[in-house]
């Protein structure tokens, strides 16, 4: 038995409340550990002094002074009253929540063939698939959604292709990055990319 399993045997003890097989074991240790053995003769002492002393009855308002003289607990504050003390958390947070749901709302909608771009005049479109021939140019960023593109001139900028494929042929420069967008997490990220760090593109 270790000394912390022996301290609440201790008082199960000297409440007449533990078996035999539990007294024996914790007369084995405190015969065994003086520190345990010290213990237990101020516990056997007080539990004495407590049992010999006269019982005196508690006022009958006790219970409802202690009440009052506990600290009193704050009210727990309402949504509204943080978002008064907190407005441009609030504003910001509400912001956000209209954004993300604008951004997956438009990833959601049936998705005609979208072009967007200077230039447009350089490409050809037939069958869902937007062109780019060799020997066109076009200065600018390429946006196609809802379709693929094929590059075989030269584009100035970036390509942007959601929801879709793209190839390019070995004829192809393409000057700037390209990005391929499939879900509505990426979209969303490309999103905020475009709104917040336009100099990125």
């Amino acid at each position: 038995m270790t000394c912390d399993e022996a301290l609440p045997l201790m008082h199960e003890y000297l409440d007449g409340s533990t078996d035999g097989t539990e007294a024996a074991e914790l007369k084995k240790h405190l015969l065994q550990c003086p520190e345990c053995n010290r213990v237990f003769r101020e516990l056997e002492m007080t539990d004495a002094l407590v049992k010999s002393s006269p019982h005196v009855a508690a006022p009958d308002d006790l219970t409802d002074r202690i009440m009052k003289s506990l600290p009193v607990r704050p009210k727990r504050e309402s949504w509204l009253g943080w978002v008064k003390r907190h407005p441009a958390i609030s504003v910001a947070s509400v912001f956000l929540f209209v954004m993300l749901g604008s951004f997956l709302s438009m990833w959601s909608q049936d998705q005609e063939l979208t072009v967007k771009g200077s230039n447009l005049d350089q490409l050809v479109i037939e069958d869902g698939t937007v062109y780019l021939p060799k020997g066109h140019r076009v200065s600018g960023n390429l946006m196609v959604r809802g379709g693929d593109v094929q590059i075989d001139g030269e584009l100035d900028g970036n390509l942007v292709v959601v929801d879709g494929q793209y190839h390019t042929a070995s004829t192809a420069t393409i000057s700037g990055k390209i990005y391929s967008i499939n879900q509505a997490a990426e979209w969303l990220v490309y999103q905020v990319k475009e709104i917040f760090v336009p100099a990125a593109q």
